[in-house]
């Protein structure tokens, strides 16, 4: 047997799909940012293959995965088209970057927050309906942790990330817990949505999280809902970016 025959069998290169992934993110925020309205037409194959410098092959399937996205309708004989920003999968991953890395007036970041802080307000009320003296042992820790961290550190913010996510996780509610995770993760590498600091940003911080800690801890329902809803939203109006008033 020959040395060759026991190579590990590499699968065909796919050069198309490679280069496809830049043209997609290109063409994606040019969509989620305006400059191709909803309803306009993409510029023709061949234009584009130009443009990109690639072949028509790789635009036919740029164009599929941002299909895919919900961001165009592909129809035979009329070409492609943008579709309405409600069509659009915001939970892909190139959608959602474009979205969050093109938000200079932060009205996504907004939309951002409303949703997470609906998603994770029903996710603290059902830990609180349902949480083990185990679990309860687990938030609390996780409350401690941000406790011992010096404040604006990346040590703190993890800890805070970790507070959050252990909620979730506790929630039982992998539906909620899946858009809720992807939307916050990604936002955090955003340093619009960390924003700027605001005055005992240290202080509300830590006494928003014992609040929802010590609602959890009574077996408070409502108060676990509102209170992490308050803060959620609460401290991204703190700390967001206000464009001057003309």
């Amino acid at each position: 047997m020959t040395a060759s025959s026991n190579a590990f069998p590499l699968p065909p290169r796919r050069r198309a799909e490679r280069l496809s992934v830049a043209v997609v993110s290109e063409l994606a925020e040019l969509i989620v940012t305006g400059q191709i309205a909803e309803g306009e037409l993409l510029p023709p194959e061949g234009p584009l293959s130009e443009h990109f410098g690639v072949s028509r092959t790789v635009i036919r399937e740029s164009a599929k995965l941002l299909e895919e996205k919900g961001l165009v309708l592909v129809t035979q004989g009329r070409g492609t088209q943008v579709a309405r920003s409600g069509s659009w999968n915001m939970l892909d991953p190139v959608v959602i970057s474009a979205l969050i890395d093109n938000d200079e007036s932060s009205g996504v970041l907004d939309e951002l927050s409303i949703v997470r802080g609906n998603l994770e307000s029903a996710m603290a009320g059902a830990v609180a309906a349902g949480r083990t003296p185990d679990e309860l042992t687990r938030i609390e820790h996780a409350l401690q942790v941000m406790r011992e961290m010096p404040y604006e550190s990346d040590s703190f913010r993890q800890a805070d990330v970790v507070f959050h996510l252990t909620v979730m996780e506790l929630s039982r509610n992998r539906l909620a817990e899946n858009i809720a995770k992807r939307l916050y993760l990604r936002a955090q590498e955003s340093s619009r949505f960390r924003g700027f600091g605001y005055e005992n940003a240290f202080r509300s911080t830590l006494d928003e999280h014992t609040a929802i800690v010590e609602a959890i801890s009574r077996r408070d329902v409502a108060a676990a809902e509102r209170v992490m809803r308050e803060h959620i939203i609460g401290s991204w109006q703190r700390r967001r970016f206000q464009p001057p008033k003309n």
